[in-house]
């Protein structure tokens, strides 16, 4: 059986990227490392590490879910990680145009503002 924290923190670099978890791992404190180490081995080391569904489908519903929870920090952060997912920006839209429908137009325009924003920054043109 492989160890949730280990294989967490291979899926976290591979869709984060590993600058980000190096600047999240070297900001890390005694007060916030329960949490990271709690994430780390929940999120990232059994639901994104499992293999009913592809980090693409994943990285798909995670924005949905994000968008319609006001997440904006955390939209901006998957927008950036579809670079090592695989999902591409028509598939956002169509991801962001579901959660118009079924969790309110202002959020899923809010999340295409930023996923607008974020793709430029990362030099990508739509």
């Amino acid at each position: 059986m492989s160890d949730p924290y280990e294989t967490g923190m291979k899926t976290r670099r591979a869709v984060l990227g590993d600058a980000h978890v190096d600047r999240a791992e070297g900001s890390k404190t005694a007060f916030d490392a329960p949490f990271q180490d709690m994430i780390t081995k929940g999120a990232w080391g059994t639901v994104w590490s499992g293999d009913a569904l592809s980090k693409r489908d994943r990285s798909l519903i995670t924005l949905a879910l994000l968008a319609a929870g006001s997440h904006w920090d955390e939209v901006a952060m998957h927008i950036r990680a579809t670079a090592n997912t695989g999902a591409t920006p028509d598939e956002v839209r169509e991801t962001l145009m579901h959660v118009a429908v079924y969790a309110g137009v202002p959020n899923a325009n809010h999340a295409l503002k930023i996923a607008k924003e974020t793709y430029a920054e990362m030099g990508m043109e739509l």
